[in-house]
């Protein structure tokens, strides 16, 4: 076994869809794999499919906003798994709404998930890249960050986490780590399907509304960016930091 197909990566928001699908690859690869979602329990598939293809996963439960819960999560999988070396802050919700009908709940909840989650994960486990002087760092921006009707504060919010990337990849660099930002395009997942809701339109139809502006004519599946994460969490990847990477079936403008 090499040294890679050892590392220990983290995955938040792993029960279901983009995580799911990097969880699965990043143990097809040879990763012990912890898989992080609110919900204990709705890793158990996740973790199925990981075993049963002869990978090894974890499940946890963690709200990744609350300190205290990351902390002991992260402890955890360093005592089950061995130290984190890999992280994919992945874990996100929307709360999509016009600006004027938008509460402080809608905006606080999206960001404690996607801004402070992602720093309180980075925290908690760079001590452990640091010691082992190899670190990879995933964040999950989107599309949205360039501006999107609606989603003033998830688009605020994933446009914060390529700052917090960049910077990141200027701070660790030197002891070995690399951060970088996957930003999807239109990918098939419930996030997507619950945007389809707001609007009042049936998900099929959505998807073919997505698919006719995208130059690949296709919508985008989860796996897809499992594949770009799988790249930058890799040996190859070393000497790419602190980049985002739009992964939307063309470019965008």
């Amino acid at each position: 076994m090499t040294t890679t197909e050892q590392r220990v990566a983290i995955v938040t928001g792993a029960a279901r869809g983009i995580g799911a699908a990097t969880a699965i690859r990043l143990a097809a690869e040879g990763r012990a794999v912890a898989v992080i979602d609110l919900d204990e329990a709705a890793c158990k598939g996740t973790v199925d499919t990981i075993t049963a293809a002869g990978g090894k996963a974890l499940a946890v439960g963690c709200d990744v906003s609350d300190a205290a819960q990351v902390e002991t999560a992260v402890a955890w999988v360093a005592e089950e798994l061995g130290a984190p070396t890999i992280l994919v802050n992945n874990a996100g919700v929307i709360r999509d709404n016009l600006l004027f009908k938008m509460t402080d709940a809608d905006w606080d909840t999206v960001m404690n998930v996607h801004l402070k989650g992602s720093f309180l994960m980075t925290r908690a486990i760079q001590k452990y890249m640091v010691d082992a002087q190899f670190g990879r760092i995933v964040n999950l921006s989107s599309s949205s960050a360039l501006g999107n009707r609606g989603q003033v504060n998830y688009s605020a919010a994933k446009a914060g986490l390529q700052g917090f990337t960049k910077t990141l990849a200027l701070e660790l660099g030197k002891f070995g780590v690399t951060a970088n930002s996957v930003a999807p395009g239109f990918i098939a997942t419930e996030m997507t399907a619950q945007t389809a809701a707001r609007i009042g339109m049936s998900f099929e139809d959505f998807k073919k509304a997505g698919a006719d502006g995208i130059p690949v004519k296709r919508v985008g599946e989860p796996e897809d960016i499992a594949n770009a994460i799988a790249f930058f969490t890799g040996d190859a990847a070393g000497f790419v930091s602190g980049q985002v990477l739009y992964v939307a079936g063309g470019p965008l403008n």
